[in-house]
C-alpha cells in the first residue's frame, strides 16, 4: 500500500517526502502540454468535490479497473488476493471474479494484491494483469491473469523480503501500449539499501515492459527504446528512477504525460508531472531529495538532472500519504474540472486539484474531502471518477459542483532584507455570518513567523494555523477582519499560495 508513517496503525503503511539548494543541481521542469491549455474552466476555488458511497463490504480494497466492454462493471482488487465486481444496476457481487489468495503474501500492512490493469484488447483476449506481493517471501510480482481460463502466469518478480512496506504496485498501460509498473524502494526508512539512485535493481523505480510477447528467457520483452537498455550494470526495464514509494501514478490519455504521486519519508509528500518527451530516464530524486528538500546529501550527484515535483505538501496539514489520482477527462463535469488533476491523502482526506496555468506553473486548491483512508482512484471508460477506501472498505462515486467561495483574502505586505510583514484581510463574501474562524496556509520555503497580531497563530513545519482572537471571531456577510504576522525569510518572500477558512478554500486577491 502507500507506505505510511511509522506511528500510524492503519493499512497503507503509506510510508510516509524534496528542497535544499535545488539550484545546486539541475532540475528538469515540466513543459506545458497543449492538451492542458484548453478552454477556461471554473476557478479551482469555486469547485467542490463530493463523494457518494455506492458499495459496502469490500475487504481492504486497493485498486479499480473498468473494462471497456459494454458491461459497465468495475473490477476492484482486495488486499487478500481477490477481485470483486461492482455493477451500477445490481451493486457489489459477493463472489469474487478472481481469487489468487493462494499466491498472495498479505502479511503486514502494505503487502497483498496491489494493482490491476486491463489489456488494451481485454474485450477480446480476456487478459488482465495483476501486481501483488507473492508467497512465500513477499516478492513484488507482475502476472498475467487469463480470465476465461482462471490462469495466473507470473511474468516478472523483484525480491522484497527484508521489509514489508514500500512495495509500490501501480500498473497501467500507457498510450504506447506498453505496461508501466511502480515498485517502492525496498522498505524500511531512509532508503537503507540506497536503491532509489541505483540502476541495478528494480526497487525504487517505474518500469516499462512489453507484455504482448516474450523475449528469450523473459516472459516479456524490454522495449529497445527504454533509456538504460545496453547500459552496463543497469536493468533495462527501468523507465524512471528515484522513487520512494510511488504508490499511485497515472497516464493522461490526452497527451501521454505521467502524474506520479510519491509517498514521502515524513516531511514532504510530492506529485510529479512528466510530459512524454521527459519521461525516459527521469530521476525523481529519492533519496537525495524528499520533495524539494535534500534528504541525504550522500545520495546526491553533481551534474545529475533531477525532476522537480510540481506540488508538495507537508504532513503538518494532517496528511500522511499522498494518493495519486488522475486528470479528469469525463464529460459530466468537464466544465468544472476538465484538464484538472485530482488527488487526495490517505489520512487528511483533502481533495487536491492541480491545473496548468497561463504562467507555465500549476494552480492548486483544496476542493473538498474524500472518505477517510482512500487507497486508489479509478475511472470508467467514459472518464468518470470513483475511489475506494481501506477501512471500512467502500466504493464511492466522485462528483463535482460549482460552489462560490464564502471568503476572500486580500494581502498587504512589506518586504526587506531577510524580513517581511503580511496583513491578511478576511472578507465574508457568503450569505451567512462566520462565527469563529481558523485559517490554514503553507509558507514558502525558508519563511519562519516571529510574531503575529489579531490572531492566535502557530507554525508547524511549513503550515500555519491562525485562529481568531477573542475580539474578531465573528464576521458578518460583507464584513472583514484583518490579521497579520512578521516573518523571516531566506530569499523567497512569496505570499501563501492557498488559504482555507474552516477548511473551505478562499478566493485570493493579490
Amino acid at each position: 500500500m502507500p507506505g505510511k508513517r511509522w506511528a500510524a496503525p492503519v493499512l497503507l503503511a503509506l510510508s510516509l517526502p524534496l528542497l535544499a539548494p535545488v539550484s545546486a543541481l539541475p532540475v528538469a521542469a515540466a513543459t506545458p502540454s497543449p492538451a492542458l491549455a484548453a478552454t477556461a474552466r471554473a476557478p479551482l476555488e469555486e469547485i467542490n468535490a463530493t463523494t457518494t458511497q455506492v458499495a459496502f463490504g469490500l475487504r481492504r480494497p486497493t485498486a479499480i479497473a473498468a473494462p471497456d466492454d459494454g458491461t459497465n462493471r468495475l473490477l476492484i482488487t482486495e488486499k487478500r488476493g481477490t477481485v470483486r465486481v461492482y455493477r451500477p444496476d445490481t451493486g457489489l457481487e459477493q463472489t469474487p471474479i478472481i481469487d489468487i489468495t493462494a499466491s498472495v503474501d498479505e502479511s503486514e500492512n502494505e503487502r497483498g494484491l496491489l494493482g490491476i490493469a486491463l489489456s488494451p484488447d481485454f474485450a477480446q483476449s480476456q487478459d488482465l494483469y495483476l501486481a501483488y506481493t507473492a508467497l512465500p517471501d513477499g516478492a513484488v510480482t507482475l502476472a498475467r491473469y487469463r480470465l476465461d481460463e482462471a490462469k495466473l502466469e507470473p511474468l516478472l518478480s523483484q525480491a522484497h523480503a527484508e521489509f514489508g512496506n514500500h512495495n509500490g504496485g501501480q500498473i497501467t498501460f500507457g498510450t504506447d501500449g506498453k505496461l508501466y509498473m511502480s515498485i517502492g524502494d525496498g522498505g524500511g526508512a531512509g532508503d537503507p539499501f540506497d536503491t532509489g539512485q541505483r540502476l541495478d535493481t528494480l526497487l525504487g523505480k517505474v518500469l516499462r515492459v512489453d507484455v504482448s510477447r516474450s523475449c528469450g528467457d523473459l516472459a516479456y520483452c524490454v522495449p529497445s527504446d527504454n533509456p538504460f537498455v545496453g547500459v552496463k550494470g543497469a536493468r533495462g526495464e527501468v523507465w524512471m528512477y528515484g522513487g520512494r514509494n510511488p504508490w499511485r501514478f497515472s497516464v493522461d490519455p490526452a497527451d501521454g504525460s505521467m502524474w506520479i504521486a510519491d509517498v514521502g519519508q515524513g516531511s514532504w509528500e510530492e506529485i510529479n508531472h512528466i510530459p512524454t518527451g521527459r519521461q525516459a530516464g527521469a530521476n525523481l530524486g529519492w533519496s537525495c531529495y524528499e520533495g524539494l528538500a535534500v534528504f541525504d546529501q550522500a545520495q546526491c550527484r553533481s551534474g545529475t538532472e533531477y525532476t522537480k515535483p510540481v506540488f508538495t505538501y507537508s504532513p503538518h496539514t494532517g496528511g500522511c500519504a499522498v494518493i495519486g489520482g488522475v486528470v479528469y477527462r469525463g464529460k459530466q463535469f468537464a466544465d468544472l474540472v476538465g484538464d484538472t488533476y485530482i488527488a487526495t491523502d490517505y489520512c487528511y482526506s483533502t481533495v487536491w486539484a492541480l491545473r496548468k496555468n497561463s504562467s507555465g506553473g500549476y494552480s492548486q486548491a483544496e476542493i473538498g474531502q474524500t472518505p477517510t483512508q482512500v487507497t486508489a482512484f479509478g475511472t470508467t471508460p467514459q472518464g468518470e471518477l470513483y475511489v475506494v477506501n481501506d477501512l471500512p472498505g467502500g466504493l464511492h462515486r466522485v462528483s463535482f459542483e460549482r460552489s462560490l467561495p464564502t471568503c476572500r483574502i486580500g494581502y498587504t505586505t512589506q518586504t526587506w532584507g531577510g524580513g517581511m510583514t503580511v496583513d491578511l484581510t478576511i472578507t465574508n463574501i457568503g450569505t451567512a455570518p462566520i462565527n469563529g474562524w481558523t485559517l490554514r496556509f503553507p509558507l514558502a520555503r525558508g519563511q519562519s513567523i516571529i510574531s503575529d497580531w489579531n490572531t492566535d497563530l502557530t507554525q508547524s513545519g511549513d503550515m500555519v494555523t491562525a485562529v481568531n482572537a477573542s475580539h474578531n471571531g465573528s464576521i458578518a456577510p460583507g464584513q472583514s477582519v484583518t490579521m497579520g504576522y512578521l516573518a523571516n525569510h531566506t530569499g523567497d518572500a512569496s505570499l501563501p499560495s492557498r488559504i482555507t477558512l474552516n477548511r473551505d478554500t478562499c478566493a485570493v486577491t493579490r
